[in-house]
């Protein structure tokens, strides 16, 4: 790496605090971060399915993510990986870096001149790393809640040691930003499929609490994904069934109320399918309007009669 790019990546400050993990039991592997710095998660948090994951951050060289990972598939190990990338580095004084790959291996970079307070610690399957920290707790904390939460999953792990760091001062500066991103233990051969989860909090005064809330959406909408799934395939019942989950996670949320109300109708459940169908329309009429667009696409399989009754529910 040159001088001047090196100068310019040192021209991104993102300070902050992060982790980089492995479920043992799937073999899925994660970056989770939060920062006083807008949109934290397009600069830290680098994974690629059956490779493995990167955290760069402080005064980041921002291709140490791509480079990181291309190393990994070149059969490099994280240590290996670290070592060329700041071999050629001369801000590597400034940088912090971890690198996890689909072993479970880690190794973690933090510069001496990295602004304190500022350290990692690495663990089975994880690495915890910090800097501009409001005291040395929080690397520490991060480290112990990760290894308690052990029977949790991947992305719900993360987010408990992201918590951690928040409970014991995190960054000097404040919150700003939040992400979390999960990869699959093995490659993808449909890359679009790839990442298994990428959620951001770009601005927010509370990051970590809304990076939770749309952690909890999308389990919601996995169970709505395999809805959609079960009908195409012709299961009603098992629809119903994901869609009634994803509906109790959010009771309030009328895409989720809808697309149950229409199973239900294609299951000639019309008793039940008119109760949700009006609640819905209460609500926002226009759910009416493309109730009566949904037969032409044959997702709403009722008789003339019955499509009626819907659309004329007050």
């Amino acid at each position: 790496m040159t001088q001047i790019s090196n100068q310019l990546n040192s021209k991104i400050l993102a300070h902050t605090y992060s982790i980089v993990a492995r479920d043992p039991k799937t073999g899925e592997m994660g970056v989770g971060v939060q920062s006083h710095w807008f949109s934290v998660g397009s600069v830290v948090s680098w994974g690629e399915a059956g490779a493995g994951v990167v955290a760069t951050q402080s005064l980041v060289n921002k291709s140490f993510g791509l480079r990181g990972l291309e190393l990994l598939k070149q059969g490099k190990s994280p240590q290996e990986a670290i070592n060329i990338l700041i071999s050629d580095d001369d801000g590597r004084d400034v940088r912090q870096v971890a690198i996890l790959d689909s072993q479970g291996r880690v190794a973690t970079h933090t510069g001496l001149k990295c602004i304190k307070n500022a350290g990692h610690k690495i663990g089975n399957n994880f690495s915890v790393q910090a800097n501009m920290m409001l005291s040395d707790e929080v690397w520490p904390a991060m480290a112990d809640a990760f290894e308690k939460c052990y029977n949790l999953s991947l992305p719900e792990r993360i987010i408990k040691s992201l918590e951690a760091a928040e409970s014991v001062g995190g960054d000097i500066r404040g919150k700003q930003s939040a992400a979390i991103l999960i990869v699959a233990s093995e490659p993808i051969e449909n890359k679009w499929e790839d990442p298994l989860i990428d959620l951001r909090v770009e601005d927010h005064k509370e990051p970590l609490k809304e990076l939770s809330r749309l952690l909890k959406i999308f389990r919601a909408y996995e169970h709505m994904n395999n809805g959609d799934l079960a009908i195409e395939k012709g299961d009603m019942g098992k629809a119903l069934e994901e869609y009634d989950i994803a509906q109790k996670m959010f009771p309030d949320n009328l895409e989720m109320i809808y697309w149950t109300a229409v199973s239900l109708a294609n299951q000639n459940q019309m008793v039940q399918a008119l109760i949700l169908f009006k609640r819905i329309f209460k609500k926002d009429n226009n759910w009416r309007l493309l109730t009566e667009r949904l037969p032409h696409s044959e997702l709403l399989n009722v008789k003339e009669e019955e499509l009626k009754k819907i659309l004329s529910l007050k």
